[in-house]
């Protein structure tokens, strides 16, 4: 599969291995740890700050995970990680932490979070970031303008179209992606099978990996038209549907 077997090789836990954010909550480094001594792949999600540092959080607003107001745009790296996550005493991490934990234990899929106006050098830091890296990671997006600068500010790191939609004029948009050097799509579990995904994996030999996975009906679906699960809410090892 395009050099990337291992993207495929064991399930993806979804911002960690949290526990739907009761007592692990999610893209914490608890989370992160959990998946690491079960084995499992990790995504999560980085963002910009305002001082240009990498923090991993998935919102572009803080309330839901920290409970304080604005957006992550306007705070400092020092601020974004002096906030506790939710109701546990652990704080949002930076994109440095998280790497020198996991240290190429398991393979890392990482989604950079654009926002308009506010991400200008987003890939490039990740890039520097990963440039040293030596464990399996890859590098993914929604957002078309940050994956047209994938190949340019993180060379030699795989990376892919995050996406979701069936709908013509959106299934255009993820082929023209492919102009700009995917090496793999993640494709939400509601919208498969996909022309986009099937060209994908069919003709292109690239894999895709599904989101996000809470359901056994979720489990059958994703392992009949992807190539591996980003999953939440269960542990696979448990899942009888689950090969």
């Amino acid at each position: 599969m395009n050099g990337l077997s291992w993207l495929t090789a064991q399930p993806i836990a979804h911002r960690g291995l949290h526990d739907m954010n009761h007592r692990v909550w999610e893209n914490t480094l608890p989370a992160f740890q959990r998946a690491i001594e079960h084995g499992y792949a990790i995504e999560c999600d980085v963002h910009l700050t305002s001082d240009d540092q990498l923090v991993v959080f998935h919102d572009d607003q803080l309330d839901r995970l920290t409970g304080d107001k604005g957006y992550i745009w306007q705070r400092t790296s020092a601020e974004m990680q002096a906030m506790r996550v939710g109701t546990t005493q652990d704080h949002v991490p930076s994109l440095a932490a998280l790497l020198d934990l996991v240290d190429g234990r398991v393979p890392l899929v990482i989604e950079a979070k654009g926002i308009p106006g506010h991400d200008t050098g987003l890939v490039a830091r990740v890039g520097e970031a990963l440039a040293s890296y030596r464990g399996p990671v890859a590098l993914m997006s929604f957002d078309h303008w940050l994956v047209r600068d994938f190949t340019r500010d993180a060379p030699g790191i795989p990376c892919g179209l995050t996406a979701w939609g069936n709908e013509p004029h959106q299934v255009e948009a993820h082929f023209a992606m492919l102009a700009h050097g995917i090496n793999f799509t993640s494709f939400s579990i509601t919208h498969l099978p996909n022309p986009f995904v099937t060209f994908l994996r069919e003709r292109l030999g690239m894999p895709a990996i599904s989101w996000t996975i809470r359901t056994p009906d979720d489990v059958r679906a994703s392992l009949a038209h992807a190539d591996q699960m980003t999953f939440e809410g269960f542990l696979p090892e448990d899942s009888a549907l689950v090969s």
